[in-house]
C-alpha cells in the first residue's frame, strides 16, 4: 500500500468496548469460522479478502464486501492444488499457505508459499477470474507466506516471505528479494531482510505484509505462535533494512490470545483497518477488524492501544445488509455452493448433476472406508463458531454391501452418523467415531435398522465444539451415542462433511443423495 501521512486521531477504541452492540456498532470476530490467515485488498468501493486453504478444493477462497464488516464468498482463485498428482489424497496441514492478494496493473495478485514446492503467484483481470494457472516464481522446501510490494512512486517491485522450520530447518526470519516488476520472476538470490533471533523476546516471526507508507517500507509481520502470539510492526527506509520493530497488537487483559496475521486496508475516506486471525481451537482461526491509526512517533496503533476491541462503531462506509458467508444448500440440480471443498482434488463421477434438487454422492470404493481422515472425497465446510444446529436429509441408494454415507465432523479426531447396507440387504443408521490417535473407526452406538433407507441427520454443536448426534429414521428424532468434542486439524479447523463410499471391489457401488443441508443457531 502507497499512502500519504494519515495521523488523524480516530475514536478511541475504549469508547465502545463496554457497549453492547448497535446499528453503529460491529462485534467480533467478523468472520466466525475458519478463515485462516486473512489478506485484504480494496479496489474501489469493494473489499477483497482471502485466506489459507491448506490441501483443500477448490483452493484460496474469495470473500467480498463492502462495509469489512459483513462478508459474502464469491468463489475460488484456484481451481485444483498443482502438482496435481501431489494432492490426489488428502494433505490437511500442506498446500496454500498464508497467501496475499494484491491489485496492480488493473489485475488482482495472489502470492503464496507451498511449504513443499516454493512460492507461487497466480492473477486476474477480475476477482472472479479467469485465473492463471499457478506459476513457481521460487522454488525450495520451507518457503511460505510470500508478499510482494509494487513501489508506485519508483516503479520498482519487491518480494518478501517466511520460512517454515519443519521443511527448511529455518524459521524466525523474513527473506526479501527484488521481483520483476511483472510479477514472473525474482532478480536476486534474496536477503536475511528480519531476523527474529536478534530480537529480544521474539520467536516464531511468521505472515509477512509488505506495504509503502510515508516514505517507509512497511513489514506488518505476527510472532510469538498462533495461539499466543503478538502483531508486530517492523519499518525501514529501505527495502533491505535495517528495520526497526514493535509489537502493536496483543491480547492484554482481553480474551482474545495470540492476535495476529493479517491484512492492513485503507477505506476511501482515508480510515485505516487491520484485519487478523484469532486461533479458537476446533473452530480454527476466527477474523477479527481492528480499528487502527498512525500515532504521532509514526508507528501504527491498533485496537484500542494496542489491545484487541470486542465491540467497536463500524467503519464510515455506506450502511450494508447483514451478510456472512453461506451454509445452507439445497444442491439444485445436482450441484454444491462455494462454501463446500473437497479434502484433495477431485475426480470425475463423485458428485452426478441431475435435473432435481439434492447432491448426489457416488460410493467411492476406498481401502480407507474405515477412516474418513484419508478420504479425498469428502465435501466439506467450515465449523460454525457459535453453537449450531447442523442438518441434512439422507437417502442411499448403493446396493453394495457395505456401502454408506454420512455427515461427519472431521479433525485429528472424527466421528459421523449416517447409513450402512448390510450384507443381507437391510439398510442400518449407525453413527462410529476415532480418536486423534486411532487408526480405524469403531462404533459410538450400536446400529439401528433404518428400513425406508433414509434418515433425518442431526448434530448439535455446542459450548467448546462439543457435539451431540441425533438421527430420525420415521419414527422421530432421537440422540445417540455420547458427546463427542471436536477437534482441529494441525492447521485446520474442524470441518463438517458429507460422503459416500464402499469397500473395495469390481464395478459401481451406487451412490446416496442428501437434501436439505441446514446449519441454524442453537
Amino acid at each position: 500500500m502507497t499512502a500519504e501521512t494519515h495521523t488523524d486521531p480516530a475514536p478511541t477504541a475504549e469508547t465502545y468496548t463496554d457497549r453492547a452492540p448497535t446499528a453503529e456498532t460491529y462485534t467480533n470476530p467478523v468472520l466466525n469460522a475458519d478463515w485462516s490467515d486473512p489478506d485484504v485488498v480494496r479496489v474501489g468501493d469493494d473489499f477483497y479478502l482471502t485466506a489459507s486453504s491448506f490441501g483443500r478444493a477448490p483452493g484460496l477462497p474469495l470473500l467480498h464486501s463492502r462495509d469489512l464488516v459483513n462478508w459474502t464468498l464469491v468463489g475460488h482463485a484456484l481451481e485444483r492444488l498443482e502438482p496435481a498428482g501431489e494432492f490426489r489424497s488428502p494433505r490437511h496441514d500442506c498446500g496454500v499457505w498464508a497467501p496475499s492478494l494484491r491489485h496492480h496493473d488493473d489485475r488482482f495478485w495472489i502470492f503464496w508459499g507451498d511449504p513443499d514446492q516454493g512460492i507461487f503467484q497466480i492473477n486476474a483481470p477480475e476477482i472472479r477470474g479467469p485465473w492463471t494457472r499457478p506459476q513457481l516464481l521460487k522454488e525450495g522446501k520451507g518457503l511460505i507466506d510470500a508478499c510482494p510490494l509494487w513501489d508506485e512512486e519508483t516503479g520498482e517491485a519487491y518480494l518478501v516471505h517466511g520460512w517454515a522450520k519443519s521443511r527448511s530447518g529455518i524459521k524466525n526470519r523474513l527473506t526479501g528479494h527484488r521481483m520483476h516488476p511483472d510479477g514472473t520472476s525474482l532478480l536476486d538470490e534474496g536477503k536475511v531482510i528480519v531476523d527474529g533471533d536478534r530480537i529480544p523476546g521474539w520467536f516464531t516471526l511468521e505472515g509477512p505484509k509488505l506495504y509503502r507508507h510515508d516514505g517507509w517500507f512497511w513489514i506488518f509481520a505476527p510472532a510469538g505462535s498462533v495461539e499466543t502470539g503478538w502483531q508486530g510492526a517492523f519499518r525501514s527506509r529501505g527495502f533491505f533494512g535495517p528495520y526497526e520493530e514493535k509489537i502493536v497488537l496483543e491480547q492484554k487483559d482481553t480474551d482474545v490470545n495470540g492476535p495476529h496475521q493479517g491484512g492492513w486496508v485503507r477505506t476511501p475516506s482515508g480510515e485505516d483497518w487491520f484485519l487478523h486471525f484469532q486461533q479458537r481451537g476446533a473452530y480454527g482461526r476466527v477474523v477479527h477488524l481492528q480499528p487502527m491509526r498512525w500515532g504521532t512517533d509514526g508507528w501504527p496503533v491498533l485496537g484500542d492501544d494496542g489491545a484487541p476491541v470486542a465491540v467497536h462503531r463500524k467503519p464510515d462506509l455506506p450502511p450494508q445488509q447483514a451478510a456472512a458467508p453461506a451454509t445452507d444448500d439445497d444442491f439444485p440440480g445436482g450441484r454444491f455452493g462455494r462454501q463446500w471443498q473437497w479434502t484433495a482434488n477431485p475426480q470425475d463421477g463423485w458428485a452426478t448433476q441431475h435435473s432435481g434438487d439434492g447432491l448426489r454422492l457416488a460410493c467411492v470404493r476406498s481401502a480407507d472406508a474405515h477412516d474418513l481422515r484419508r478420504l479425498p472425497n469428502v465435501l466439506t465446510q467450515r465449523l460454525p463458531g457459535v453453537p449450531s444446529a447442523v442438518e441434512v436429509e439422507l437417502a442411499l441408494h448403493g446396493e453394495e454391501p457395505g456401502a454408506r454415507a454420512g455427515l461427519a465432523v472431521l479433525g485429528d479426531a472424527f466421528s459421523w452418523i449416517g447409513l450402512q447396507r448390510g450384507t443381507d440387504g437391510t439398510v442400518h443408521l449407525v453413527h462410529r467415531f476415532a480418536e486423534a490417535v486411532a487408526e480405524k473407526e469403531r462404533d459410538a452406538d450400536h446400529p439401528r435398522l433404518a428400513p425406508e433407507g433414509r434418515a433425518r441427520l442431526r448434530i448439535e454443536i455446542g459450548a467448546g465444539a462439543r457435539c451431540r448426534f441425533f438421527y430420525d429414521v420415521g419414527d422421530g428424532l432421537r440422540p445417540s451415542g455420547q458427546v463427542f468434542a471436536a477437534t482441529p486439524w494441525r492447521w485446520v479447523g474442524a470441518l463438517l462433511g458429507l460422503f459416500a463410499l464402499a469397500p473395495v471391489g469390481p464395478g459401481h457401488a451406487g451412490a446416496a443423495s442428501f437434501t436439505q443441508f441446514r446449519i441454524s443457531p442453537l
